[in-house]
């Protein structure tokens, strides 16, 4: 049964892809239709696999020659994050509805939207690190399609490639992984070094590890690659939920979750992991304080937050960073797709054009408000037990200089979520505007996404029996939702948080008396505005890249004749080091 259902995750949103493109954008119903009903059979589907978890290979494909078996698995650990893939990504296709009316080349938004998902699902099921390669490739891809969508737009269109340049270095870090993988043991099943690190040359393994962290660092938008995931918010809003605050940026965290039993005791490791996760939620707190525009704000909370992910792997807390990732999914999917329909409605996402817009568009300040109050760790919404065992697994394992700076990014976190909402929906209106709340297709994406945010939390206890009953070697202990709730309201570090969080809300409040202060520290509000210099660094690789590429191209002569020579010569060129080494 379960291998039945991951051919149906993976496979359901790719025909689905291609009858949207073959429908033709003369019948946009029939795409929607389409869109829609493959995405949400799709998730079904995955959420049918939640019932038939195994901790052993289901599918196992003998792909032949250096492909070996392509294998896959149905875990607790990939069938959440699959789950989570289309599941959102369903929500995201139906809020499309109204937000992408009107808009031409409709049917190659769903397409990429549709390849985007099963391309996911399929990264987090498989157990072959080359197929993983392969489906992390296509999700670079439909992220980079999706960003430059309006490619009448150079602005889409650079932070399109941008992200597809620099979320490539994560994949050449993940093709070495799996090369070295295979001259190792033969095969690419990551499985086998999991249950036995041992199997691996300590070096090997080492480069292995460190290669793995910049893959994730990468995908996941982290320290000192953060600054491509902002620019990614040209892509339409629904894509901003999908892909770069639910689904693809957790690629990166979950890499280093599954590799986790075998990469910590390389030396170094996790204190490496630590220290990528601590400077992400810290820088890109403060850059969120002093943007103005809605997304971009959203987007550095998203860095932030994955930083957390990061950190607590870091220190151990597997569950804890896997717990986290499963509530952001959902209250920054929210928190998306309202500002989405706030976008839609005033025609800016510059939050110095809005404020008071609360009376008009009522729904959607409140469903915004719930997921701002989740981001900021409020109770009892989702983000806050699943953020308190995360600064709980620093306090317990990691070093206590970075459990400090998580808890001010923490503070960070109310400040900015209260200055975002306050500018948006509260205060004095800025402009004349006549706006309109969320539209029907929306609040059907919108309202289950709130309820999540205020309920999914009691899925803490079943979501540790999931991983525990099928990753022994993360070594996850299963406790109750009950022993969560006690275990979080007991410890010290609950309230420690809980002061410096009702510390940044206050800071807010009160703000116009704290005028002072806010000028001391120009200096790092003027450094936060240029991205702290990564701007410039990451600017200068896609510079160095596209030189590159030019240069290529003169190797494409368009003469028939030659392009045949250099295949030649490449062939036996091959055959011959073959020959050579028997």
């Amino acid at each position: 049964m379960a291998s039945i259902l991951i051919y149906l995750v993976i496979g359901l949103p790719w025909i689905g892809a291609l009858l949207v493109w073959l429908a033709g954008d003369k019948r946009t119903t029939v795409q929607h239709i389409l869109a829609i009903l493959f995405s949400v059979a799709s998730g079904i589907a995955a959420v049918a696999l939640l019932f038939n978890t195994s901790s052993t290979t289901v599918i196992n494909l003998d792909a032949g020659g250096v492909f070996g078996q392509f294998t896959f698995v149905a875990d607790g650990l990939a069938v959440f994050l699959a789950v989570v893939a289309t599941v959102i990504g369903s929500l995201a296709v139906i809020f499309s509805v109204d937000y992408m009316h009107g808009e031409k080349s409709l049917g190659r938004y769903y397409a990429m939207v549709l390849f985007f998902i099963g391309g996911m699902a399929g990264l987090v099921l498989t157990s072959n690190l080359l197929l993983m390669f392969f489906f992390w490739e296509i999700t670079a891809l439909c992220s980079y399609a999706l960003i430059a969508f309006h490619n009448d737009d150079p602005k889409a269109v650079a932070g399109g490639i941008k992200a597809l340049i620099i979320t490539q270095l994560g994949g050449v870090g993940l093709l070495a992984g799996a090369l070295l993988l295979f001259s190792q043991t033969g095969s690419y099943d990551f499985n086998r070094m999991i249950a036995d690190p041992g199997i691996i040359d300590p070096r090997i393994l080492s480069g292995m590890a460190f290669g793995c962290l910049v893959a994730a660092a990468a995908k996941s938008a982290q320290f000192p690659f953060q600054t491509w995931l902002p620019d990614a918010m040209e892509a339409p809003t629904p894509i901003s939920a999908l892909i770069h605050a639910a689904t693809m940026v957790n690629a990166g965290v979950y890499l280093l979750a599954r590799f986790f039993p075998a990469f910590k005791g390389v030396p170094g490791w996790t204190t490496a992991v630590i220290l990528v996760g601590m400077i992400s939620a810290i820088l890109t707190a403060i850059m969120a304080l002093v943007a103005n525009d809605l997304k971009r704000v959203l987007a550095y909370s998203t860095v932030s937050q994955l930083g957390y992910m990061v950190f607590a792997i870091g220190c151990g807390g597997v569950y804890a960073s896997q717990f986290h990732l499963f509530s952001h999914s959902i209250f920054k999917a929210l928190l998306f797709l309202a500002a989405g329909a706030v976008i839609h409605s005033v025609g800016t996402r510059d939050m110095r054009q809005m404020g008071a817009l609360g009376k008009q568009m009522p729904l959607t300040r409140f469903v915004f408000v719930i997921g701002s109050l989740a981001l900021a760790g409020i109770p009892v919404l989702n983000g806050f037990w699943s953020k308190e065992l995360v600064l709980e697994a620093g306090l317990q394992h990691g070093p206590i200089w970075a459990y400090a700076f998580m808890l001010l990014s923490a503070g960070l976190t109310a400040f900015y979520t209260f200055r975002m909402v306050y500018m948006v929906f509260y205060g004095k209106p800025s402009s004349e505007k006549h706006v309109h709340d969320a539209q029907p297709a929306m609040k059907v994406a919108l309202i289950p996404l709130a309820a999540g945010a205020l309920l999914s939390w009691l899925l803490a206890g079943p979501f540790s029996s999931l991983l525990h009953n099928s990753l022994p070697a993360h070594e996850i202990h299963a406790i109750t939702t009950t022993e969560v709730l006690m275990e979080v309201l007991a410890a010290p570090a609950t309230y420690i948080a809980l002061a410096v969080v009702a510390l940044g809300l206050i800071a807010w409040w009160q703000r116009q008396h704290l005028g002072g202060v806010a000028h001391a520290f120009r200096w790092l509000t003027a450094a936060a505005e240029n991205s702290f210099g990564f701007e410039a660094v990451n600017a200068g690789i896609v510079r160095l890249t596209l030189g590159a590429a030019q240069k290529l191209r003169t190797t494409q002569t368009g003469l028939l004749n030659w392009n045949i020579a250099g295949l030649l010569i490449a062939f036996i060129a091959v055959i011959l080091i073959l020959v050579v080494r028997g």
